[in-house]
């Protein structure tokens, strides 16, 4: 260094050289998110409920079919193992399911807990509902319900400064993982 001011183009090249000590946790797959390239919540192709079942297991990451609902990971989990219980039909509402569907839809969730339990011993789980899009629901027009296993210390600054969250666990190793510890009937 000469002590004469650099152009912009050196002193980035300069800066992308200096080492800070920081360990980089790189989430690419999260841009998506962040850009709002979420699917469109309307029926039909758009809904990613509705053309999950149409793929392979693999593909649509489905942990579970049903009659009438199926279980599917998180594309965006909060937490390894984060899964959703959704009814075949495209309906918003926990209402709108017919006696069949509710009945179907709790015996998935409490599978899904016991999945949970033998495959990855979660210390406690958020479950529930996002029902409307004010209310939060990424994809409003099709009702789904959230299945987050919890441990103690999952939560850390990352969220909170970040906007990242740290998953010890790639997507596809915990859809297997709770295949494999799925209650057999």
């Amino acid at each position: 260094m000469t002590g004469e001011p650099l152009d912009s183009m050196e002193q980035a090249e300069d800066f992308a050289r200096v080492e800070d000590g920081f360990d980089r946790l790189w989430t690419p797959h999260r841009m998506a998110y962040v850009r709002g390239e979420r699917p469109d919540p309307n029926a039909g192709q758009g809904c990613p409920f509705c053309a999950a079942p149409g793929k392979s297991d693999e593909e649509g990451l489905i942990v579970h079919r049903g009659a009438l609902c199926f279980v599917v990971m998180n594309l965006f989990p909060y937490n390894p193992g984060h899964l959703l219980i959704c009814p075949y039909r495209h309906v918003p509402l926990y209402v709108d399911l017919t006696d069949e569907e509710t009945e179907e839809f709790t015996a998935l969730t409490k599978a899904a807990l016991r999945a949970l339990a033998a495959g990855s011993a979660p210390m406690g789980y958020n479950i529930g509902m996002n029902q409307g899009e004010v209310a939060g629901a990424g994809v409003a027009a099709h009702l789904h319900q959230h299945v987050v296993p919890r441990w103690g210390g999952d939560a850390n600054f990352l969220p909170i400064i970040g906007q990242t969250k740290a998953l010890p666990v790639l997507l596809e190793d915990a859809r297997v993982n709770l295949v494999a510890n799925w209650p057999k009937d």
